[in-house]
Order: structure tokens, then C-alpha cells, then sequence
């Protein structure tokens, strides 16, 4: 996944009517919060998150959800995880305006 844009944007892709986020989760953290852009062996981008929240019943799946919702401003139903749903690796797809979501990911970064 790669768009053009300041370092965050290199982990997602601007899609009809939604962004598509990949992100690298890390549970069991002291607090949820964003880390930074990182690259994989393969090459692609991912911006790491933190959970508070551990990786049993879905809990941290459903922490990752509510801190980008809260964070951009959308709806819980406006995130969901399209792949990843078990695995540290996901791809998340946040519905709305694509270009909008990207300022706010960029400001919840510091990234602008």
C-alpha cells in the first residue's frame, strides 16, 4: 500500500469513499497509543499502533477500532478491519471521505 504525501500516507491508500490504513498492532501497552511509520522487509509501510487492551476475545481488535474512531472523528462503523482480523499485521478501512480522513490522520500524527 502507497500514496504520495508527508510519511504517514505511505502506509494507506485513498479509495472511493474510504481510506485504507495499514497498521502493525502491539497489545498489552501501557497506554493506546500511534507510534511511528515503519517499513517492513517487504517493503511496504505501516503505522504502528499501541493497545492497551490484550489480544483475547477481540478486545484489542475493538480498542484499535474505538482510538482511530475516536481520533478522526467517525463513527465505530466506519472502521473496520478488512484483513489482519487475528494477526499483529491489518488493514484497516475507514469509511467517508478519503481526503478528509487523511488531514485527520495527518494531525492525529503530527505528520502535516
Amino acid at each position: 500500500m502507497a500514496a504520495a504525501g508527508p510519511r504517514v500516507l505511505a502506509a494507506a491508500v485513498i479509495e472511493r469513499g474510504a481510506l485504507k490504513l495499514a497498521v502493525r498492532v502491539t497489545p498489552k501497552a501501557s497506554r493506546t497509543t500511534l507510534g511511528e511509520v515503519m517499513t517492513l522487509p517487504d517493503g511496504r509501510s505501516v503505522v504502528a499502533v499501541r493497545v492497551a487492551a490484550p489480544p483475547v476475545d477481540g478486545a484489542a481488535n475493538a480498542a484499535l477500532i474505538a482510538f482511530f474512531s475516536k481520533g478522526l472523528g467517525v463513527r465505530k462503523s466506519d472502521v473496520t478491519i478488512v484483513s489482519g482480523e487475528g494477526a499483529r499485521l491489518k488493514i484497516l478501512r475507514i469509511s467517508g471521505n478519503g481526503e478528509q480522513i487523511a488531514e485527520r490522520l495527518q494531525a492525529m500524527t503530527g505528520d502535516a
